[in-house]
């Protein structure tokens, strides 16, 4: 069963930025595309952003347009969440995992225990 690994979250002010990591582990991403998720306290999970497998086309909720960009590594067998100018709205726990599609992203598989972000001051 393919797992998907997030890492990254933290406690940040508003303002601040972070970047979630999302690990394949011993399952390649490279044939994958990957989406990034959010469930916030008393709240459905929605889908956040969403990268195909090349990397070349990508999705953004309205909400993180211009603050958050996803991008692929080949390398470390991982994509990222680069998280700029956070609001307490960001608050949640992120998840990421494979997805049938970006627009909008389509979760399949299961989830991983996410990363808690959380944004205050």
């Amino acid at each position: 069963q393919v797992q998907l690994e997030e890492s990254g979250g933290g406690l940040v002010q508003p303002g601040g930025s972070l970047r979630l990591s999302c690990a394949g582990g011993g399952f390649s991403l490279d044939y994958s595309a990957i989406g990034w998720f959010r469930q916030a306290p008393g709240k459905e999970r929605e889908g956040v952003s969403c990268t195909d497998s090349s990397g070349s086309s990508t999705y953004y909720a309205d909400s993180v347009k211009g603050r958050f960009t996803i991008s692929r590594d080949a390398r470390e067998n991982a994509v990222h969440l680069q998280m700029n100018s956070l609001k307490p709205d960001d608050t949640a726990v992120y998840y990421c995992s494979r997805v049938f599609g970006c627009y909008p992203p389509r979760p399949f598989g299961s989830w991983g225990q996410g990363t808690q972000v959380t944004v205050s001051s």
